[in-house]
């Protein structure tokens, strides 16, 4: 008989190999145009954070 609850495999959380975890959220407008083209990418949530942190790199390199 299958457990009602579901496998308990699927209530651990899931391991991050990051050095910092990924906890906060960030939410903001685009245009449809550029969630599509997010959207087309192989894996959109890395892709913004490369993005995102490679546009901070970048800044804080110019403000030195």
């Amino acid at each position: 008989m299958p457990n009602p609850k579901g496998n308990p495999q699927n209530f651990e959380p899931i391991k991050s190999t990051r050095d910092e975890q990924l906890t906060e959220q960030l939410n903001f407008r685009v245009t449809k145009t550029m969630k599509d083209e997010v959207k087309a990418q192989d894996d959109p949530p890395e892709f913004c954070r490369q993005a995102i942190q490679k546009a901070l790199d970048e800044k804080k390199g110019k403000d030195k």
